[in-house]
């Protein structure tokens, strides 16, 4: 009976179960709870030793009762080879592996709903299978079709796969080349693949592709070989496109919108692991690198690296500051909404808080020189920090930037996690030469107007949805002091409204006065800025100046009040005000004390031409500024402390 069975069996092998097909197609039918015809002419066999091997002149497999397909799966000259451990996987709810598939021609319509569920899973439960896509280990089709999908995603793909000479002998290289076009994320999508090979074999393929999502545009050129974690690869890479985000959006990726950018590399995938090597990056006019590793696989994705680089514009990060939009009216060829009212100069564009919760970052910044945007400001050279994403927490940590001979340090986080963006920022500064920070050019190789050592920290916090909002929210403090510095005669005097001895300069040349104390003590609330304290002191007078600066309203209210130590013989000494917008901020002077010394000089020039000059005559107040000198040195010392 045993050798009667085994012959029976060997038999029914060596035939093909031709008998088998009506049964077989009523057993997939009701175990797949989906339609599956089998063609029953001369063609068909079906094999089960060493794995399931079905051959069929057509084989039919019906699109789910939801779906609008013609069919899920349409082949004809059909050999399909699965093996049990790849069944018996897929039963458990992993990814269905087909070990071959073969035909002349196929035709698929894959389809995933915005619920999750997908046509190609067949058991009952979808919600305990995987929604991954059939992995094939080698495919051979004369024509294919594929039609893909995918809501969640945002994919809407027709693609051809075509096998070059139809269906050569085994022997013989196979080359491949797909030719697909659709939409993804409502760009326009083009791909073109050609590829050399067969998947499952311990050879890699070769494979080319040519991709264009919107405006961006990918090369790659490397190969590709099946592994027990699925598709390997390893190559070169060229891309570009209008943003960075456009293309993170597409790989699932949290990148930033920037400007145009182009770059070029080297890629390994292994399982859900990507490394990346940038060898050169072009984003605007920035030139940047890096190395990255991209773990796809964890239940929120994690990127870790460093990027590094010879120079940085920051005009080039605009769109992520918000100062320009994503996407410029020339590139678009549409109109593009300003995001800054009339006057108005902080960007307000809003922030994509929910990219920040997409995924996990981990990356060391090193950068040679950051171009801050205007001339009037020095570079930063270098900037080094650690960029951290965490649950939708942005941070900056271990911050250090040189610029003019000296370190800015400190941390600033952003909270994503809510509606609201919360922001606090925590900096310090020590030693930045004033006159290299801020550039000031003057006519006749004149010195600069302000110079000397800035020392000082910063502590503030805000929340909104842009960076106008969290501007226009901040609380905090910020103190800083000038040491060793210099500042203008002519300034001082100009300040005074000292005619006299603004004269005296003009004619001998502008001269330094050292700055004995310098010292700023601002309160910020509700995005409102006071001073405390506003000291500038010299030999020749003091400068007190108060107000408030608001960037909820982005207008300024300061005064400027003036106490000379010494004598001048014409003097219109009032207090000066700076009003107005930040766009457009106006300089004026306080009418009232200076039109009742103009009227008492005109009162009694009217007696005697020499007595007009008594009202304009300025004693100066050595006493106040004596205290107002101590009252600085007193807070001087305090930021001194402050800055160490």
């Amino acid at each position: 009976m045993l050798l009667a069975l085994v012959c029976a069996v060997a038999i029914g092998e060596w035939l093909g179960w031709p008998f088998l097909a009506g049964p077989l197609q009523t057993y997939l039918s009701q175990t797949l709870h989906r339609r599956v015809l089998i063609s029953k002419d001369g063609a068909f066999r079906v094999r089960f030793v060493g794995g399931l091997r079905l051959q069929a002149a057509q084989l039919e497999m019906a699109a789910p009762t939801w779906s609008a397909a013609p069919h899920l799966l349409l082949a004809r000259d059909v050999t399909l080879e699965l093996r049990y451990v790849d069944l018996w996987r897929s039963l458990r709810g992993q990814r269905l592996r087909i070990h071959r598939l073969q035909a002349a021609w196929l035709d698929a319509h894959l389809e995933r709903r915005a619920d999750g569920q997908a046509s190609w899973v067949f058991a009952s439960n979808p919600a305990t299978r995987s929604n991954e896509l059939p992995l094939i280990g080698s495919l051979a089709a004369g024509t294919g079709l594929l039609h893909y999908r995918d809501l969640p995603l945002a994919i809407d793909l027709e693609a051809r796969l075509s096998r070059e000479g139809g269906l050569p002998a085994p022997e013989s290289t196979p080359r491949w080349r797909l030719l697909g076009s659709g939409q993804v994320r409502q760009l326009p999508l083009q791909i073109e693949m050609q590829a050399t090979g067969d998947l499952t074999s311990s050879t890699p393929m070769k494979v080319t592709v040519k991709a264009g999502l919107g405006r961006a545009r990918l090369h790659y050129n490397g190969t590709a070989l099946d592994s027990t974690s699925g598709v390997a690869l390893s190559g070169r890479f060229d891309l570009a496109g209008p943003s960075l985000a456009a293309v993170g959006a597409l790989a699932g990726v949290t990148l930033p919108t920037t400007a145009a950018f182009q770059s070029r590399g080297g890629l390994v995938k292994q399982g859900d692991t990507w490394s990346v090597v940038i060898d050169d990056a072009t984003v605007g006019a920035s030139r940047l690198n890096g190395a990255f590793v991209y773990e796809a696989g964890r239940s929120l994705p994690m990127l870790a690296g460093r990027l590094g680089g010879n120079r940085l514009l920051l005009s080039d990060l605009g769109p992520v500051l918000g100062t320009t939009p994503a996407v410029t009216a020339a590139a678009a060829a549409l109109p593009v909404k300003p995001t800054r009212g009339p006057g108005r100069v902080l960007p307000d564009r809003a922030f994509n808080l929910a990219a920040l919760r997409a995924m996990d970052a981990n990356v060391l910044i090193d950068i040679g020189t950051v171009d801050l945007g205007t001339s009037l400001l020095e570079s930063l050279r270098p900037l080094r920090g650690h960029l951290q994403l965490a649950g939708g927490v942005l941070t900056l940590s271990d911050l250090d930037a040189r610029t003019a001979q000296g370190q800015l340090k400190g941390h600033i986080a952003l909270d994503g996690r809510g509606a609201i963006a919360l922001w606090d920022a925590q900096l310090r500064w020590d030693g930045l030469r004033l006159e290299r920070w801020i550039h000031q050019v003057r006519a006749n190789a004149a010195p600069p107007f302000v110079a000397g050592r800035l020392s000082g920290q910063a502590s503030v916090r805000g929340q909104g949805r842009s960076t106008a909002e969290i501007l226009a929210s901040l609380s905090g403090t910020a103190r800083t002091g000038l040491h060793g510095g210099a500042v203008s005669h002519l300034a001082i005097e100009a300040a005074g409204l000292d005619l006299a001895q603004g004269l005296g300069v003009l004619v001998r040349g502008d001269t330094v006065l050292p700055v004995t104390c310098a010292v700023a003590d601002l309160a910020a609330e509700r995005g409102v800025f006071r001073t405390r304290v506003m000291v500038l002191d010299t030999p020749d007078s003091t400068i007190w100046i108060d107000g408030t600066l608001s960037l909820a309203s982005e207008t300024l209210d300061l005064r400027a009040v003036v106490s000379p130590k010494d004598v001048s013989p014409l003097a219109l000494r009032t207090p000066l005000r700076v009003r107005g917008s930040l766009a457009h901020p106006q300089v004026s002077i306080e009418k009232a004390g200076l039109t009742r010394k103009l009227a008492s000089s005109f009162l009694l020039g009217l007696l005697n031409p020499l007595a007009a000059l008594i009202p304009l005559i300025d004693p100066g107040d050595s006493a106040d500024a004596g205290r107002s000198a101590a009252d600085c040195q007193r807070l001087m010392r305090a930021t001194a402390r402050i800055g160490n």
